[in-house]
């Protein structure tokens, strides 16, 4: 599973600050999460399913075939989450013949006809139907419900919005739409058999067997999913889809897309088969499954999820070519649940303890896709920024990566399992080398394949590989908890021409690590890799010919840890220019932010960046730069001229034209106004920008050029303050992601804020339905985010208050618009319910 993000990354500082505490139980230490005990085997799972889209239900039929896991019982339990239960019988070769049964609480227990042995198997026939309207399990800051089975629009209310249903069974949700054991240690082969009206297509787990048209416009799929996976990862999707076929060898590829977004499916999905190949070879194992399908949701409750062969991605996937040209913003996504279907759904963690086996190889897949296709500044940008998000983000520090004392298993699904546990990886890859480590992935598929597994298991397989014992690096990095908090200290010895680097760790458990420092002689780097034990003070000695220029410690960025740095702009100057890692080369650029303007190697260095070969590096130096100062205008002024008009990354045309809008030079319109007419929406938002700036009067003018459905947190934020100040009415409900997050915003960056704040007072007092709701239903959705914080949920009221006071002063100014208003007031109040 990918996790939604929300739109604005302050909110990250609000909502993860508050830790959960954890539940003492009988005297002992902390809760223990053991691994579900398995008292049954499920072998296989047929269903037969029909939809009431008026009631927003289903009706289904069962037969489940189990035996007892070790010991004899005579005794099935199920999961069965809000259902009605109808009948229960055993089936024997078609003949039924009934079963008590005690079903409340969500469990089923059903009492066989006899006792049955280890490997004895028999057959269940259940006849049911799924609410899942009665769920009452809540969801979280990943997966934001949690009532498995979802119909969107189904009665065709919304002209805006299509009819779907679908399914999302992580963590334990699949049991709100068929009886099961709902564990990630239950695996289990499948047949589902959908009926559906003729117009919709449907998509499952595995191949479709047969279709079949029913009387009144209706038809039967049967699916089939002949290997075993987890009951976590069944899937149904139903809607009007374009079904745009690609393939990999012999193994079919299907996009399943709002037909809308048909023309540009390839744009957006493109890359699957590459990366299907790409993942193969590097594994050493082929793609496991007999088809691979993605489909996107409507009002998705996540980011995506790796159901197997049948992936369903959350609608931000759906992007057009003035995005997309950009950059692909899902290509990420699409490389983690692919990689998913090795890592997840061909071996499972056998508990939510465990999830590390399946989310931290997703994340640093990523890196992996990066790095091949796009390069290795692409990757470690990407990985950075993970990196960055796991260390900035209170409360992570406590959290073991493997954790057996969750308050709730949801919680698991978050930046140390994700961001924290890519960067273990990247630190064990380097650690053994891409040859060793590969073949540790390897062997631990081929040990586990169609199985569960842990991360002891995990390491026995890069143990058996390597011949190394790993037991040092699994206990601090994925038994233990926080990581290493460095400064350091370099101290030249001119008699010995030697220069002594002490690295200081100042966290309370001690770490060991390899590192690596660039000792500058010179002007010249040399790289030494040394070994840090776990004390609180390592000092190393290095042959040197003079005091040393720089010491740079973690130069290649491998190592996860909070490091305390200070160099003067000529040290960052001269770590830019010689250092080959992007990261360093990163480092040194953002660590002149505040020397900008008033020191020439600053200036030195925005120039350099300006050539970078990474495109993302040149973004920074724009961004940091100021061209009303003389001194910067007249050293990097053309440069950046050249960069708004030729560069080949959209992004960076983009950043020049904000960087030269600085000036509101005129000069610079024949720029902005060809800017207005790209096909990139970066370039056409800046440019739109600057030529308002430089002339305000433009702005209704040109607001039919805007288009913000869908755009960037970085567009939004850049055109807000024009959309509002100019009450660009087209746009009103496009702002709704930064306005529903204005009191958050404020403390990050104030001036933004205050834009975010007229534009939050503008749609509360218009009647605009569509902004109104946009607003409300992003801060639900934020809800699960929000943990219990108290100060969030009294700002976030106290805003819903003030909104609902402005759109009942709107009704009173604007009785004859009763309808549309008394609907928008219905929403503020069911949000503000929420948040009590």
């Amino acid at each position: 599973m990918k996790k939604a993000v929300l739109s604005i990354a302050i909110l990250g500082i609000f909502f993860s600050a508050n830790v959960s505490a954890q539940t003492e139980t009988s005297g002992r230490e902390k809760v223990y999460r053991a691994t579900h005990t398995k008292v049954t085997e499920l072998k296989h799972t047929k269903l037969k399913v029909n939809f009431d889209y008026q009631k927003e239900q289903m009706n289904g039929e069962e037969w489940l075939t189990a035996a007892p896991f070790f010991y004899p019982t005579n005794e099935l339990t199920l999961d069965a989450k809000g259902m009605l239960i109808h009948e229960v019988a055993l089936d024997i070769n078609g003949k039924k013949s009934s079963l008590k049964y005690d079903y409340k609480d969500d469990v089923l227990k059903i009492i066989l006809d006899k006792t049955y042995q280890k490997n004895q198997d028999y057959t269940v026939y259940i006849k049911y139907t799924s609410r899942p309207n009665e769920v009452k399990q809540q969801g979280s800051a990943a997966i934001n419900d949690a009532k498995g089975l979802y119909f969107i629009n189904a009665q065709g209310k919304d002209p805006d919005k299509p009819t779907q249903i679908w399914t999302q069974g992580e963590t334990e949700s699949s049991s709100a739409w068929f009886p099961t054991i709902d564990k990630s240690n239950q695996k289990t082969t499948q047949e589902i058999y959908m009926t559906v009206p003729d117009k919709y297509v449907t998509l499952s787990n595995g191949l479709l067997k047969d279709s079949q048209k029913e009387a009144n416009n209706m038809r039967t799929d049967h699916w089939v999913m002949d290997k075993r996976h987890s009951t976590y990862l069944f899937f149904m999707g139903v809607g009007e889809y374009a079904i745009v076929k690609d393939k990999w060898r012999n193994i079919p590829v299907d996009y399943y897309i709002e037909k809308e977004y048909e023309p540009y499916a390839k744009q957006i999905y493109g890359n699957t088969p590459e990366m299907i190949e790409f993942f193969s070879k590097k594994l050493g194992y082929d793609y496991p499954w007999a088809k691979y399908a993605q489909i996107s949701g409507r009002d998705y409750v996540s980011g995506a999820m790796e159901n197997t062969t049948a992936t369903l991605h959350g609608s931000d996937i759906l992007q057009k070519p003035g995005q997309l040209i950009d950059e692909n913003t899902w290509e990420d996504t699409i490389a983690h649940e692919l990689f998913h279907q090795w890592f997840g759904d061909l071996v499972t963690a056998e508990s939510w303890s465990n999830l590390t086996v399946n989310e931290s190889f997703a994340n640093y897949s990523e890196y992996l896709w990066n790095e091949y296709k796009y390069g290795k500044d692409q990757a470690d940008y990407h990985q950075m920024k993970d990196v960055n998000m796991y260390l900035t983000t209170p409360g992570n520090f406590e959290k073991n990566l493997v954790r057996f004392n969750y308050d709730s298993r949801e919680d698991v699904f978050d930046l140390v399992t994700y961001q924290k546990g890519g960067g273990i990886l990247h630190m064990l890859r380097n650690y053994l080398g891409d040859d060793a480590f590969f073949a540790g992935m390897n062997d631990y598929l081929k040990s586990n394949e169609y199985q569960n597994a842990e991360a002891h298991q995990l390491r026995l397989s890069f143990e058996k590989v390597s011949g190394k014992d790993l037991n040092w690096f699994f206990n601090q990095w994925y038994f233990g908890s926080g990581n290493p908090k460095i400064n350091y200290l370099s101290t030249f010895e001119p008699v010995k021409k030697q220069v002594a680097v002490t690295i200081n760790q100042t966290q309370g458990q001690m770490f060991e690590f390899p590192l690596a420092i660039d000792v500058y002689d010179n002007g010249k780097p040399k790289r030494y890799n040394v070994w840090v034990t776990a004390e609180a003070k390592n000092t190393f000695n290095f042959d040197v010919s003079k005091s040393p220029d720089l010491v740079n410690i973690n130069a290649d960025g491998v190592l996860l840890a909070d490091i305390t740095d200070s160099k003067t702009p000529e040290q960052n100057l001269l770590q830019f220019t010689n250092s080959k890692e992007f990261k360093s080369r990163y480092t040194a650029l953002t660590a002149i932010k505040d020397q900008v303007g008033k020191n020439p190697a600053a200036t030195k260095l925005l120039a350099a960046a300006l050539k970078d070969p990474y495109f993302r590096v040149r973004m920074k130096a724009l961004e940091l730069m100021d061209l009303t100062n003389p001194e910067q205008m007249k050293a990097l002024g053309s440069e950046v001229e050249k960069l708004a008009s030729n560069d080949p990354k959209t992004l960076v045309q983009a950043s020049a034209i904000a960087a030269l809008a600085k000036t509101k030079d005129k000069r610079y319109l024949p720029i902005f106004e060809k800017g207005i007419n790209a096909v990139s929406n970066a370039v056409k938002g800046n440019s739109l920008g600057a030529v308002i700036t430089i002339d305000p009067s433009r702005a209704n003018a040109l607001a039919d050029k805007l288009d913000l459905e869908g755009a960037s947190d970085d567009m939004l934020a850049l055109l807000l303050p024009v959309v509002v100040k100019n009450k660009v009415t087209s746009q009103i409900a496009n702002i709704a992601p930064i306005a529903a997050f204005y009191p958050f915003i404020k403390f990050q960056n104030p001036e933004l804020g205050k834009s975010a704040e007229e534009g939050f007072n503008w749609i509360m007092t218009s009647d605009n339905l569509k902004a109104t709701e946009s607003i409300t239903k992003l801060l639900s959705r934020a809800k699960g985010q929000m943990g219990d914080n108290p100060q969030v949920k009294m700002m976030i009221s106290q805003m819903l208050k003030d909104g609902l006071n402005k759109k009942m002063d709107l009704l009173k100014q604007n009785p004859q618009n009763a309808s549309s208003i008394n609907k928008q007031i219905d929403a503020i109040h069911k949000t503000m319910e929420d948040f009590k």
